[in-house]
Parts: structure tokens; C-alpha cells; sequence
């Protein structure tokens, strides 16, 4: 998103003319209703031509019209209740294409997060966690099956200097991070609708001198300030369910670094723990025999 959309508007208010002011008064007013309009049908709403809404867009700093439709679908996700959440998935979709447009907004999300990524930030935060003394990770509500996801393959390379916050109260919270100081680090991860309590637990890190990975979708995120690390990735769908492919790819992509990293390390616990799968017979093996025929 182009920083603070609203701040943005207001900010250019006094270079549109007077039906570019139509526009940015409509967007204010209606916001959630522009999000899913096109061009043509923003123009009609604030009676000018479809050409002065994409002179507009151009005018804000972005590349036409549907990077400015995608900045205010993004404004709007972080205040949309579930109810509503709903009303708009309703509204946008059936089952006609369902799964065919469902991928199309995944893949579009996996693009612009690849083509946007601070690699740098991504290398910094391989260091932070690779070098940590002790690994706290922390993800609410959705966010919860990514953190557990990167625990499980962190554990299996780093051991037991990685632990998942599993507490619900942040006051417990508080007690499983007592220790945390300047040789630790913690990954948070939050998207739209933000916990609270993943700004105030990364805070709390990031007071304590800790490294602060951060994984959200914007540079206004609640947790943005307090990384020391920020990777952003796109998750912008505005329905019933939050599209975590993207952030799902970058913690993909974390787990490899780390296990590169590490690899000299991690070898000889790696072999050690397939021969205990395989000794106490922890995993199925497919029968090759039968399949062949």
C-alpha cells in the first residue's frame, strides 16, 4: 500500500482538480464500496470519466488504477468485522470459478510479494535467527498455523532453542518470555484483522533488546515498528478467510535458508531422529509392491 491512503488523499488534495476532488470524496466517504469498483463505475459514482479516475490513480503515485483499487482494498481489510467480511464474499463471489479465482488472488499475492521482497531484510533476519541464543515465535488467530508450522521444522534444526508462545493471556505471555534479553530473538507474525497482543509481545521483545523478526503485510502493520527485521508479503483478499500464501511462502523460504545455514550443525540430529522414525515405525511406507501391481 502506498503508505496511509487517507493521508495520502489528503495530502495531494490541493494539486486534483475539481472532479479528481469528486474522486478522493467518494473514496473517503464510501471506501468500502469503491474497493471492488472499477474504473468506469468509480467514475460514475463521482460523475467524471473513467480517464480522470485513472488520471487520479497516476496522480496518487501509482502505476494506474489497479494498483489504487488494490491500496483501497488493503485500507479497508483491517476494519472489516467477519460479518462483513462475509456480506463482501457473498457479494463477490459464487461458485461459478470459485476455485479458479480463489488460486488466481493466492498466485497474485505470491507475485507481488517475490517482486516486492526486501531480500536483504529476508538475509538480516536468516543472521538474527541463525545466531539467537533462544527463539520465541508468536502468531494469533489465523496466524497461529504458521507459527506452529515454523516451530515444528526450527525445532527440528535448532532444537530446543526454538519455542512457540503458546499462551492465550498476555500476561502469561509476559511469563514465557521473562527471559528474553539482547542475545534472543523472536519472528512475530500478524495480518489483517492485527492482534493486539502481537504488537504488544514485539514490543515487549524489542524493549528487552531482542532481534524482532517481523512478517506482515504493510509498513503501517501494528508490529512493523518494533522490527529489526521486516518482511512483508501480500495477503490481500478481502473475504471470509485470510489468504496466508504468501507469508506461508516466506516462512518456506526462512526454514531452507536456516537449515542451509545450519547444515553442518543439524546433520547428525537429522540422521539420529530418521533412525528413530524408522526404528519405532512413526511414519507408513507406502507398499511399493502392491502399487506395482
Amino acid at each position: 500500500m502506498k503508505g496511509n491512503l487517507i493521508a495520502l488523499i489528503n495530502a495531494h488534495e490541493k494539486e486534483f482538480s475539481k472532479g479528481q476532488r469528486r474522486i478522493a470524496q467518494y473514496i473517503i466517504e464510501h471506501c468500502d464500496e469503491a474497493a471492488f469498483m472499477t474504473a468506469l463505475r468509480l467514475g460514475e459514482e463521482a460523475q467524471v470519466s473513467e480517464s480522470t479516475v485513472v488520471r487520479f490513480a497516476t496522480e496518487l503515485g501509482f502505476e494506474g488504477y489497479p494498483q489504487l483499487q488494490r491500496a483501497v482494498q488493503e485500507h479497508i481489510r483491517s476494519k472489516l468485522t467477519i460479518v462483513e467480511r462475509l456480506e463482501v464474499t457473498r457479494a463477490r463471489m459464487n461458485e461459478q470459478n470459485l476455485l479458479q479465482n480463489v488460486a488466481k488472488g493466492d498466485i497474485g499475492n505470491i507475485r507481488r510479494t517475490m517482486e516486492e521482497m526486501d531480500e536483504t531484510a529476508f538475509f538480516d533476519a536468516v543472521d538474527t535467527l541463525v545466531n539467537a541464543r533462544q527463539i520465541y515465535v508468536f502468531g494469533a488467530g489465523s496466524c497461529k498455523a504458521l507459527a506452529g508450522f515454523l516451530t515444528h521444522y526450527l525445532k527440528m534444526l535448532l532444537g530446543g532453542r526454538v519455542q512457540i508462545i503458546s499462551s492465550s493471556s498476555q500476561n502469561e505471555i509476559f511469563e514465557e518470555m521473562l527471559d528474553i534479553g539482547p542475545q534472543d530473538a523472536i519472528i512475530g507474525i500478524s495480518f489483517p484483522r492485527y492482534s493486539s497482543k502481537a504488537a504488544t509481545t514485539l514490543h515487549y521483545a524489542q524493549s528487552k533488546g531482542a532481534g524482532v523478526v517481523a512478517i506482515t503485510d504493510s509498513p503501517l502493520s501494528p508490529i512493523a515498528p518494533y522490527a529489526s527485521s521486516l518482511l512483508l508479503a501480500h495477503s490481500g483478499t478481502t473475504s471470509i478467510v485470510d489468504s496466508l500464501v504468501a507469508p506461508m511462502s516466506i516462512v518456506n523460504a526462512l526454514i531452507v535458508a536456516i537449515s542451509l545455514r545450519t547444515m553442518d550443525q543439524s546433520r547428525g540430529k537429522l540422521e539420529e531422529l530418521e533412525h528413530l522414525w524408522n526404528t519405532y515405525k512413526v511414519y507408513e511406507k507406502m507398499d511399493e509392491t502392491e502399487n506395482a501391481q
